[in-house]
């Protein structure tokens, strides 16, 4: 990999917001995504990872 070349990864919002607390309405609107079941592809970076992990029970990872 060069350094203009970043790894991606898709992530999938999997479970409703409903219910969950507005800061972690605002992670998943960070993140990109609005409906379940959406995917985005976000740079791999150790901010996206934080993100992420804050809302690792209604996202999903996909490789």
């Amino acid at each position: 990999m060069s350094k203009t070349e970043t790894k991606k990864i898709k992530i999938q919002l999997k479970r409703s917001l409903i219910g969950c607390s507005p800061a972690q309405r605002k992670v998943v609107a960070a993140l990109g995504l609005k409906k379940t079941n959406s995917i985005v592809e976000q740079n791999d970076t150790p901010i996206i990872k934080g993100m992420i992990n804050k809302v690792s029970h209604l996202v999903e990872v996909i490789e």
